[in-house]
């Protein structure tokens, strides 16, 4: 895994979230892999903060690693919304 592949930001629409990453790629995913943010206000989706592993949301609680996003991991706490 190439750890040097950051976020570089994040959008939504209704039921997905684009993540820029430095390499230039962007990835889609859906709301449905993190229901925290699948029932977040759009408010909470913005207030995120960037770090070198990946995304997080300190009023949601939700840690996103971009590792675990180029994987196609979704969210393990929630073991029926994880990916496949």
């Amino acid at each position: 895994m190439n750890t040097l592949v950051r976020a570089q930001s994040v959008t939504f629409n209704d039921d997905s979230m684009q993540v820029q990453l430095s390499d230039g790629r962007v990835l889609g995913i859906p709301l449905a892999w993190f229901p925290r943010l699948l029932h977040a206000t759009p408010a909470q989706r913005a207030a995120y903060t960037l770090s070198t592993r990946g995304l997080h949301w300190e009023e949601l609680d939700e840690d996103i690693s971009v590792e675990g996003l180029l994987s196609g991991v979704g969210d393990l706490t929630h073991p029926h919304a994880a990916a496949a």
